[in-house]
């Protein structure tokens, strides 16, 4: 298990540790901060982050820009991996894909889930994690499939 995943079994069950948990982790990824995320849920094989409208992440039309909530894809992906890879393996982002596919008026919910937990063997691999942002009102604004490569640490 990794610490990430570690802190956040031990900082989820008190009050207020969600908050510090997803806190602590802009600290770590100070770029992730520039969405105000907070990590709702956290395991293996599933992440759920939301993210506020808010002027710092406003596009020209006032809506959550693009690339801000492909920020809070890959928050949600990295947070499944931390919970998902095994501590005697790596990943490292490889790619995305991303679909906007409505205006995102409001503050967002993204959600990463796998399907199945891969084996994690001797042999490199590449893994997609789907990421599905909806709105406040659960209509889906982007679709992302965000490829790792996960190999096994020397």
């Amino acid at each position: 298990m990794s610490r990430t995943f570690t802190m956040w079994r031990g900082l989820a069950k008190v009050p207020g540790g969600r908050q510090l948990f997803s806190t602590a982790m802009c600290l770590r990824v100070p770029y992730f901060r520039t969405v105000l995320p907070s990590v709702r849920e956290l395991r293996a094989g599933h992440c759920e982050v939301t993210a506020p409208l808010w002027w710092g992440v406003r596009n020209h039309i006032g809506t959550f820009h693009a690339i801000a909530a492909c920020n809070l894809a890959e928050i949600a992906m990295g947070m499944l991996a931390e919970a998902t890879v095994p501590n005697t393996h790596r990943w490292l982002p490889k790619g995305m894909t991303v679909s906007y596919v409505a205006k995102a008026k409001t503050g967002l919910r993204a959600v990463a889930d796998l399907p199945e937990i891969p084996e994690f063997g001797d042999e490199g691999f590449d893994l997609d994690v789907p990421v599905t942002i909806t709105d406040n009102v659960g209509q889906p604004v982007v679709t992302a499939v965000i490829t790792i490569w996960i190999t096994a640490k020397k």
